[in-house]
């Protein structure tokens, strides 16, 4: 299977790229927000690669981040989701976005997407809940690296519940209702404990 490509990028499309390596043209399907992140034609590049094989046809998918990939492979694993509408899950929506829709269960928001019906959307949410972990959903609904301190430290008592036991629900919960009443609280202990006895 073919991993990645680096090579020269001969030619750049929003939805197709052709990488030159070592005098060999692969033409390469991708999302939009991985053609954001392409350099310029004849610059040398580097693309992580998914190798689909089917009896008539090979085609490659590439990404420019591993995220990217991750959530396209996962995609797939969902009767009826190919690599196309994988592929225009990733260009509609950033691999945050994805993720905090599959984590807020906003079906409304994936049956947005082009060639992504209700049914799919709902499929997609059921399918990929269990598959994203704690900490990716938790960071991709509260905005990752650009959460304010606040948020990071109540997404750490969350995720400090999660390890005790709790479910993901319960403990967002149980931190939400306590989150009113911090007084400013900068440790995750305190949070936590505050959570665990209702204060």
């Amino acid at each position: 299977m073919i991993t990645f490509l680096e090579g020269m990028l001969v030619e750049k499309q929003p939805a197709r790229i052709v990488l030159n390596v070592g005098g060999v043209g692969y033409e390469v399907w991708i999302p939009l927000s991985s053609y954001d992140r392409l350099g310029a034609p004849n610059t040398v590049c580097r693309v992580l690669t998914y190798h689909h094989v089917r009896e008539d046809a090979q085609i490659l998918y590439g990404f420019m981040t591993a995220g990217e990939r991750r959530l396209f492979e996962l995609l797939l694993t969902i009767s009826g989701i190919g690599p196309r509408i994988a592929l225009s899950a990733l260009s509609g929506m950033s691999v945050r976005e994805l993720k905090a829709a599959v984590a807020e269960n906003d079906v409304k928001r994936l049956n947005s997407i082009s060639g992504i019906g209700r049914k799919t959307a709902e499929r997609i949410v059921i399918e990929l809940r269990d598959k994203l972990s704690s900490g990716e959903a938790l960071e991709a609904v509260s905005g990752g690296d650009e959460a304010d301190p606040g948020e990071v430290l109540l997404r750490d008592a969350v995720l400090a519940l999660i390890s005790l036991g709790y479910k993901q629900a319960d403990a967002q919960k149980m931190v939400r209702q306590v989150a009113k009443h911090t007084d400013g609280e900068t440790q995750v202990e305190a949070i936590v404990r505050r959570a665990l006895t209702g204060t």
